[in-house]
């Protein structure tokens, strides 16, 4: 059976492990805060590498950024890693095949195989977490586009420049559907600059109508961009994974949603494939595409 040496590279950590060709996680899961610098983030790869490629067929990396077609290197540059990741040459780290993937994209194919949209052909995943992430399966292919960049949610809400996108862009998906959105909804909804997204939990949690009030919109901005993806994709389900999934009401959205699409009804469910799913999704792709 197939293995694979698993990396998960996000913002402020880095998981590795072994995966086999079933999507098990069967090593121990490493964890790394992530370095400030390209040495030292090539460092921690080197380091997990050289103790495990001797057990595993492939490396398998998932990553925050937009990842070419050939699945080798990063070619959109993130805000949360350091300036220049995107001039790393992973394929030099290894002996062994390296294979890359966007970590959405790497937890929609997980889903997708083992998780919440399993024995579906068409899928959308929304992570949402302190930004937001998309990953697209049509007829049991990943969406990657022309460039490999396909599935961000930058797309426009609002045409009269309300907020201001992380991406520097204005009125993205991303900056209405977020943890950071809920933060900025309550804000502005409560005229005060230091509430937090845990506060407006524990004030729906407790009953507190302003903060239901907050959820409330945030859930609002929420449905009306799975409105617009369920009308281009017209998928079997849409996948909510990331910390902020939770406090989504499902049900309520799935039923807003069916009510005002042209497309004939979609699912909306909660991710199952786990904390790990981008690292299993990375391990699946790669073993089964990148040997």
């Amino acid at each position: 059976m197939k293995k694979a040496l698993a990396f998960d590279i996000g913002g402020t950590k880095i998981y590795s492990t072994i995966i086999n060709e079933n999507g098990e996680i069967i090593g121990e899961i490493d964890k790394f805060s992530t370095p400030k610098s390209l040495d030292e983030i090539k460092k921690v790869l080197q380091e997990q590498i050289q103790k495990h490629e001797n057990e595993v067929d492939i490396i398998a990396i998932a990553t925050a950024g937009a990842v070419n077609n050939q699945n080798t290197a990063v070619i959109g540059s993130t805000g949360n890693l350091p300036q220049g990741y995107n001039t790393i040459d992973f394929q030099s780290l290894s002996s062994k095949r390296v294979f890359l993937e966007n970590d959405a994209n790497a937890a929609a194919w997980a889903e997708y195989k083992i998780g919440a949209s399993k024995n579906t052909s068409v899928s959308v995943l929304l992570t949402l977490g302190t930004g937001v992430g998309g990953g697209i399966i049509i007829n049991n292919n990943l969406l990657k586009g022309k460039s490999g960049a396909a599935g961000e949610m930058h797309f426009k809400m609002y045409p009269d420049k309300r907020r201001k996108c992380t991406c520097g862009g204005w009125d993205c998906f991303e900056i209405y559907a977020s943890g950071t959105a809920l933060k900025i909804d309550a804000e502005e909804m409560l005229n005060d600059k230091n509430v937090t997204t845990y506060d407006v939990i524990e004030g729906v949690k407790n009953g507190n109508t302003k903060m239901i009030e907050v959820l409330k919109r945030w859930q609002n901005d929420i449905t009306t961009g799975i409105k617009g993806l369920a009308d281009i994709f017209d998928p079997d389900c849409v996948v909510l994974s990331g910390s902020m999934a939770q406090f989504v009401d499902v049900k309520k959205v799935e039923e807003e949603v069916n009510s005002d699409i042209v497309t004939p009804p979609t699912s909306i469910r909660l991710a199952t494939a786990g904390n790990y799913a981008g690292m299993i999704g990375v391990a699946l792709l790669a073993m089964e595409r990148g040997s």
